[in-house]
């Protein structure tokens, strides 16, 4: 008898997903219980603990997987990455901007993590976690509107009738009068501005909390990289008389006591700066302005290049833990029987 789809072994890819996940999911879990602990808005409070219950039950359905594939569960992170009786670092008001840049993550993630799953039980469950990322995303934008706290995008008035491109000029923007921004240039600008913002958040929380030299260097470095980006954002939209989004620095608190590990302080920057490399190439495909594309392709070579730095102090550290790898065939040749 032919043996079903749903018994076959987790593919590589599938491994893959869940590994990624239940390595994001632990580190969220540590942040989001700290955020919890000191939260005074009931609203917040409620993401938050709706947000952490989707985590828990994350991990506890991946080690289910992967133990039922005698496949190792990830050390991930744990409640020795975070001091729970440490004082605040983020206002209420940077935490459910953080949760909706988190939560639009999530989203990315398991749409892709659906879309390279095959056995049965792998489709259904990443269906699920979409199903539930959506929700989560619907109630931080129902009270990030309510509250008066979301930076919308720019309104953009109406054609008298659609239209074609007409001229090449309509492609250049390194020489000569450049043309306005078209709303789906505008779109990819203002959504890594908004991921900008967070990261600047960050990487100045983590260097405030941090005891170590090397990583404070590090971090600051990160803020002057995100704030020369997200400078050069603004640029953009300036040039089309194009508002801005707002920036959160204030929102940060002077708190030096380290609420986190630097483990996984330096592992969460790694995690922004991978995504937002991943979103700025997006963003740099769909632009339809040559400058447009060259400042991304600047900002995607500055993002690895740091993202690469703090690895190699993640390895040193005998921090990183080490993904799913293949056998390495030659190794296994020279071993003795």
């Amino acid at each position: 008898m032919e043996k079903s789809i749903h018994d076959a072994r987790l593919t590589s890819s599938e491994i893959a997903n869940l590994w990624t996940q239940y390595m994001n999911d632990s580190m969220s879990i540590c942040v989001m219980k700290h955020f919890l602990i000191h939260a005074q808005d009931e609203e917040v409070k409620s993401i938050l603990e709706f947000a952490l219950e989707l985590s828990h039950r994350h991990l506890d359905k991946i080690k289910i997987f992967l133990e039922g594939d005698q496949y190792p569960v990830p050390i991930g992170f744990t409640d020795d990455d975070v001091d729970l009786e440490a004082p605040p670092i983020f206002s209420d008001k940077l935490v459910i901007h953080y949760m909706y840049i988190m939560t639009v993550h999530g989203l990315s993630g398991y749409a892709g993590s659906l879309n390279t799953s095959i056995r049965e039980d792998q489709v259904e469950y990443f269906i699920e976690c979409n199903k539930e990322a959506m929700e989560l995303y619907r109630r931080i934008t129902k009270i990030l509107t309510e509250k008066g706290l979301i930076d919308r995008p720019p309104n953009i008035n109406p054609p008298e009738k659609p239209t074609v491109v007409k001229k090449q000029s309509y492609l250049t923007g390194w020489f000569g009068k450049r043309r306005p921004l078209n709303a789906i240039e505008v779109s990819g600008i203002y959504f890594n501005m908004k991921k900008d913002v967070i990261k600047i958040c960050m990487e100045m929380a983590s260097r405030q909390m941090t005891k170590n030299k090397e990583l404070q260097d590090f971090f600051k470095r990160g803020e002057k990289i995100c704030d020369k980006q997200f400078d050069t954002f603004n640029k953009m939209l300036s040039e089309s008389n194009l508002p801005s989004t707002s920036k959160l620095d204030d929102q940060v608190l002077n708190t030096t006591t380290p609420v986190f590990s630097d483990k996984l302080m330096l592992f969460h920057v790694l995690n922004l700066l991978s995504t937002a490399a991943g979103y700025y190439g997006v963003a740099l495909a769909l632009s339809q302005r040559r400058d447009l594309g060259a400042s991304y392709l600047a900002m995607i070579t500055e993002v690895l290049k740091y993202a690469e730095d703090g690895m190699n102090i993640m390895i040193r550290k005998k921090w990183m833990e080490e993904p799913p790898m293949f056998d390495d065939r030659d190794q296994l040749a020279k071993k003795k029987k």
